[in-house]
């Protein structure tokens, strides 16, 4: 039997502990687990191979430093180690694709939508106009409202 994944983009916006705690509930109440997805961004620096080299080991080194704090929580949560997936793309809805196609048993993506009237965040209006596009996949996507209590959260998981 395969086991359920709930994908949350591991990023720093203020909202993405919404989106990990209401998908570490979902895994919890649903005998499923929780993947993060750390998103590299290409180092903008050309000039020496060398420099660029080691900006993206750095960066490879914070995103697994930064998923293991977040590790913590999802093993209080849910009681099992989260999957890790780094990936190093253009932007986060390539990255999104790429891990998407890879993996059938990531069955829904949780996003939580911006709050503060500053929109509902750059990937989930990307997905509400242009649609979702995973190649022959089809893969739901719960948006959490960004400013969800954890009794509320509890509720609705």
């Amino acid at each position: 039997m395969t086991q359920r994944k709930f994908l949350v983009i591991a990023d720093d916006s203020p909202e993405f502990q919404a989106a990990l705690r209401f998908a570490c509930r979902r895994a919890r109440s649903t005998g499923g687990h929780v993947a993060l997805l750390r998103v590299i961004e290409p180092a903008v620096f050309e000039h020496w191979s060398g420099v660029r080299e080691e900006i993206e080991r750095q960066a490879r080194q914070e995103a697994e430093a930064v998923l293991q704090k977040m590790a913590e929580f999802v093993i209080a949560e849910t009681g099992h180690p989260p999957e890790f997936i780094i990936k190093h793309a253009d932007n986060t809805r390539a990255a999104l694709r790429q891990v998407v196609a890879d993996d059938p048993d990531i069955k829904i993506l949780v996003l939580a939508a911006a709050v503060g009237g500053r929109g509902p965040g750059p990937l989930v209006a990307s997905i509400a106009k242009e649609g979702v596009r995973w190649g022959a996949r089809k893969l739901p996507v719960t948006v959490v409202p960004g400013d969800l209590t954890d009794e509320e959260i509890e509720d609705l998981a």
